[in-house]
């Protein structure tokens, strides 16, 4: 259960008041718009803002990828672990919108995964899998049935390739989707046909900090205007959707608008031949509130019953905030719409079901906040191992209108469960092969049913019975009754280096409300590697937490190269259980095989070096340092603004350091003369907007580009031309050639230097193939007895993948000016 300061938080920004109008806004139509993107933080927040908030639009965001190709402005944490926070941050986002989500990328191990940056749409889909994704496309357009499509960005160069290709299968998944002879299984999964009636394109320009549109947008034929105040908060709807965008946190989304116009223009790429050929709003020509469902139905008993429905439905938005009148108002239009339901044609049920359906679930929730109810649901503990068993709770006020309250939980397949001791207590079940819980649900709805238990409400009010559903306060996972995780993800081996044994700190953790037990934990090592230390140790019960050291030996005559470890529990293969905490998520908690990297390699280190390291919090570069000999010192923020910097040979600072260690922005001067006292000073990627002031955080002027996509290079094997192979950073210790450029991931480098003063080197050169080489991705100067070395390239996240020419030029890096 979350602590009481996130539940009182909950409850502050989400007075009665509040719920009641947003339950009721969704009301005002029966339009869905399918918001189509390619990361989290993709979606147009003003405007789906203010057509969710104001107009009662269903809103549903639809994320290709988890984002786990991104950067990271809060935390360490990249690959997997970024992709869980993203996850929950898209929900976040989509909350304050009181939007849906779809995800038709399943997590970083699925095909549609965040591989970083990619200038094209085409390569972005060969490596997504085109069909696939154009069939995971048109399966949620057949399953959320919107009448509107809109992607958030166009295809054209200049623009992030993932953008451009889910424009690209957007359009094409629209195309398909009314088809019957597409995709033919999703027939048999209970998937009819759906026709979209209109398809926009954004009539805006996405050029940005990182964008640079080489072509102009399309010409506008609507515009959806978010400039207009909420009438419950006083915001505009464009900074409503700036507080949805501030849950992109690990991206730094969320800035300052003040009050004003705030148009979207869109151009209409598509539509049905039926819908207006000229148009004042995306509505036009679509049956948008319930009477218009009628006016487009044949059957005279269910047109009057959905102008019932929808008289009623006005009654209940006008009677707002007097709750006892919304209730009579909304019980009424409830009867109403059921009566439609079961009186529709049979020829109409394509049309109407499921639009009806989800005003049936609208309304329900309407009487739910207007009577009162009070319902919370939560489990103890939210976290059970297969096999297990688990309480749910749910506690309620008193002071309701409802009668004949029931509660029942909605659970998976195959889990089962009874009544608890006291009204309101359940005993839930979870089978013995209940898959591992991982972080990255298919979805979201902000009606509920969110997790893999909720709880369903029946309650009867103003003579109408109806429901809702509630989510828990933490959602339930399914974990390893024990987890085991090495405190380092991976060891690398210098075989420059007497090949000592490397010991293995484990953490073992039980889970909250398991018993103590004794553990027999092991490390199955590649052949030749010697392990030894792993043994039974007892595991404190109840989330206790036991330590044990492992040693890893390797052979004497090991040779470069990668290779697997796998920690064992009880003979099994072990799972490790990542919590992460950040204020605006709460506890994030990835579950993932508990394995280890072990990387041999030769690197020659520069004699009796030591390094001070300026960490930003987003890289994980002094670790790898020290793992291949070097001897580093984090230095803080005492030592950096009054401390004896005489002490390091070299100082590295951190990818971002300068945004997020004000203490180094404050120490620039001080850095500045350590530099030419002698000090070597090499600074990892910035971008412009990280505190990095042209003119003064480095020694002399030195410009990083922008946008972005004009510098920087997305292709890890893009040939790399040395421009001064006689340089002392790139003649040794490690003489830097061709097969250090081998078997990098994701990128070169980004953020490259665009212009620089002459006391600057280029050390290199290299481009994206049809690209004009870029030389600033590894600039040194000397400046009086010292030298400052800035480095674009993406070398943090090769020395992550372990690759070695990484670490050798990494090592070249730290030797003295």
């Amino acid at each position: 259960m979350p602590a009481d300061e996130a539940l009182i938080r909950r409850q502050m920004a989400q007075p009665s008041v509040l719920r009641l109008h947003r339950a009721l806004s969704r009301l005002k139509s029966i339009v869905t718009l399918l918001d189509t993107g390619a990361h989290p933080d993709d979606e147009s927040s003003a405007m789906l803002a203010a057509l969710s908030l104001r107009d009662g639009v269903r809103v549903v965001l639809l994320c290709s990828t988890r984002g786990e190709g991104g950067q990271n402005a809060i935390g360490p944490e990249r690959g997997g672990d970024l992709a869980a926070l993203r996850s929950l941050e898209m929900e976040e986002a989509a909350r304050v919108l009181d939007a849906g989500v779809t995800w038709i990328g399943h997590g970083p191990d699925d095909p549609v995964h965040d591989f970083g940056f990619s200038k094209s749409g085409v390569d972005t889909l060969r490596r997504w899998g085109h069909e696939r994704v154009v069939e995971r496309l048109v399966r949620a357009i057949r399953t959320e049935r919107p009448d509107i499509v809109i992607p958030t960005f166009l295809d054209v160069p200049g623009q992030h390739g993932h953008h451009r290709a889910m424009t690209q299968a957007s359009r094409e998944a629209v195309e398909l989707a009314g088809d019957p002879a597409a995709f033919p299984e999703h027939l048999a999964a209970g998937l009819s046909p759906w026709t979209v009636a209109k398809f926009y394109l954004p009539a805006w320009s996405g050029k940005s900090a990182s964008y640079d549109d080489d072509l102009p947008p399309p010409d506008a034929t609507v515009a959806v205007q978010a400039g207009d105040r909420d009438p419950v908060t006083g915001a505009t709807y464009a900074q409503i959707g700036q507080w949805s965008r501030l849950a992109h946190r690990t991206q730094g989304m969320g800035v300052w608008r003040e009050a004003g116009p705030s148009p979207w223009p869109l151009h209409r790429a598509y539509a049905t031949p039926e819908m207006p050929v000229v148009e004042a709003s995306i509505m036009d020509g679509l049956p948008a509130t319930v009477t218009a469902l009628g006016d487009a139905v044949d059957g005279i008993e269910c047109k009057t019953w959905l102008r019932t429905a929808q008289a009623a439905i006005d009654r209940a938005i006008a009677a707002w905030p007097d709750s006892d009148a919304v209730a009579t108002a909304a019980a009424q239009a409830l009867t109403a719409t059921r009566a439609a339901l079961a009186s529709r044609p049979e020829h109409a049920a394509s049309f109407l079901d499921h639009r009806l359906r989800r005003k049936e679930r609208e309304l329900g929730q309407v009487l739910f906040v207007a009577s009162g109810l009070d319902v919370r649901a939560f489990a103890e503990p939210a976290e059970i191992e297969p096999g297990g068993t688990v309480g749910i709770a749910t506690p309620r006020a008193a002071n309701t209108g409802a009668t004949e309250i029931a509660m029942a939980p909605r659970l998976p397949s195959g889990w089962a469960w009874e009544t608890g001791s006291a009204a309101g207590q359940f005993q839930i079940r979870v089978p013995d092969g209940a898959p591992i819980t991982l972080p990255f649900a298919p979805g979201f709805d902000p009606l509920g049913g969110n997790g893999l238990v909720s709880v369903e409400v029946a309650f009867t009010l103003a003579g109408v019975r109806a429901t809702a559903t509630i989510d828990l306060d933490e959602p339930i996972r399914v974990l390893p009754a024990a987890s085991v995780t090495p405190v380092s993800d991976a060891i690398v081996v210098n075989l420059a280096s007497p090949s000592a044994p490397r010991p293995l700190g484990l953490t073992l953790q039980s889970l909250r409300g398991t018993p103590a037990a004794e553990r027999r934990v092991g490390v199955t090592a590649p052949a030749g590697w010697e392990t030894s230390g792993a043994t039974s140790v007892a595991v404190p019960g109840n989330a206790g937490v036991a330590s044990i050291e492992a040693v890893l030996t390797p052979p004497v005559t090991a040779s470069a190269g990668l290779h697997e470890a796998v920690v064992t529990i009880d003979g099994q293969p072990g799972w490790g259980v990542r919590r992460m905490k950040h204020p605006h998520l709460g506890a994030v908690v990835r579950a993932a095989p508990a394995t280890l990297r072990l990387r041999t390699l030769e690197v020659a280190l520069p004699d009796g070096v030591r390094v001070g390291v300026v960490g930003g919090g987003s890289d994980r570069a002094d670790a790898w340092l020290r793992q291949v000999g070097l001897a580093v010192d984090p230095l803080d923020a005492a030592t950096l603004t009054g401390g004896d910097l005489g002490a390091w040979d070299t100082i590295l600072v951190g990818v971002f350091a300068f945004r997020t260690r004000p203490d180094l922005a404050a120490a620039t001067a001080r850095l500045h003369r350590w530099v030419r006292d002698g000090g070597h000073l090499v600074t990892l990627y910035h971008r412009p907007i990280d505190a990095w002031n042209p003119q003064s955080t480095p020694l002399a002027p030195l410009t990083i580009g922008h946008p972005s996509y004009r510098w920087r290079v997305t292709d890890p094997s893009a040939p790399v031309q040395v421009l001064r192979p006689g340089h002392p950073l790139l003649a040794g210790p490690n003489p830097i050639d061709e097969a250090d450029w081998a078997g990098w991931d994701k990128e070169r480098g980004l953020y490259f230097a665009s212009r620089w003063d002459p006391t600057y080197e280029a050390l290199l050169a290299t481009g994206d193939p049809g690209e004009s080489p870029l030389e600033g991705g590894l600039l040194s100067g000397r400046f009086g007895r010292g030298r400052h070395t800035h480095v674009a390239l993406a070398l943090h996240h090769q020395l992550d993948r372990l690759v070695p020419g990484a670490f050798r030029l990494m090592a070249n890096l730290m030797q003295r000016a």
